[in-house]
């Protein structure tokens, strides 16, 4: 009896750890567009400003618990670099897509990453899991079609490489048993490329009071707090788990996007949507029922 209930607060912490990690992410895409879409701000500063605000808090957090670290930092270069990757193209590619094409493009491309990782780690695929991954990739392919409906070609390459390097850093995050400590140090990393991309884009800053205080909720709030509490989850998750519970993050966002930014859902986003999420589903599903 006791272990059974240490089973379920065990679950249902993970649950909760999730769902507001999840939150977070989707809130990552509304506030980049409430700045972007509206012209508040243009997308160097949006992300220096966030990825600095998130170092901020992340900062104060390490030094208000004042706890040492004592076990083998998963923290690094890489993974700072893979961090400001994911948010550089995060912030240029919103600046063309919607709310909820621009989600499902990077979940999309996480997804993607985490399987052909599992693959070249030794995994197979069964034939239901490559009848997903063709699902999907029709989807993929049904999004871009040219119409009047589809995303801007630029917008969707920038967003396929930060969803490749988000699905890479998750896949590094993993490892970690430190969320805190490892990912307050891999954005304290990102400090020498955000201090290069302010100087490179200096003459083209576009700054108002609106677009500042998105980019501060966004870094501050939804990516420091948000990567932590992911960082946590990922202890209470298999790889499979965590890579299914991250496709609810379109429809999410999607949903934040008609309530805050004033988007509107389409036909071709919804049947997209439906393809790609069932085929990628129909993948981790399939693959976890082999394990």
């Amino acid at each position: 009896m006791v272990q059974n209930a240490m089973f379920q607060n065990s679950w249902v912490q993970t649950l909760c750890l999730t769902s507001a990690a999840l939150m977070a992410f989707a809130a990552n895409s509304v506030l980049c567009r409430l700045a972007l879409s509206s012209h508040e701000m243009d997308a160097m500063s949006f992300t220096v400003i966030r990825l600095l605000s998130a170092m901020l808090v992340l900062s104060v957090l390490v030094f208000w618990r004042h706890q040492p670290s004592r076990r083998e930092s998963q923290a690094g270069w890489s993974s700072a670099w893979l961090l400001f990757v994911y948010a550089a193209c995060f912030s240029w590619a919103y600046v063309s897509l919607d709310t909820g094409t621009g989600a499902l493009i990077l979940v999309g491309a996480v997804q993607i990453t985490m399987i052909v990782h599992a693959l070249r780690s030794g995994q197979r695929l069964n034939v239901w899991a490559w009848l997903g991954l063709c699902l999907a990739c029709l989807g993929f392919v049904y999004l871009v079609l040219p119409g009047v409906s589809a995303p801007s070609p630029l917008g969707m390459v920038l967003m396929l490489c930060s969803g490749v390097a988000w699905g890479l850093y998750t896949v590094h995050g993993r490892a970690s048993t430190q969320p805190l400590h490892d990912t307050a140090l891999n954005f304290m990393r990102t400090l020498p490329f955000v201090a290069l991309l302010a100087l490179s884009s200096w003459g083209h800053v576009n700054i108002s009071w609106h677009g500042v205080l998105w980019a501060m909720l966004s870094g501050g709030l939804a990516s420091a707090l948000g990567y932590v509490l992911w960082y946590m989850a990922l202890a209470g998750l298999t790889t499979m788990q965590a890579a299914v519970l991250q496709l609810l993050l379109p429809l999410i966002a999607a949903i934040g996007g008609v309530v805050f930014v004033g988007e509107a859902l389409s036909m071709r986003l919804l049947l997209a949507s439906a393809m790609i999420l069932g085929g990628v589903s129909l993948v981790l599903r399939a693959n976890a029922h082999d394990s």
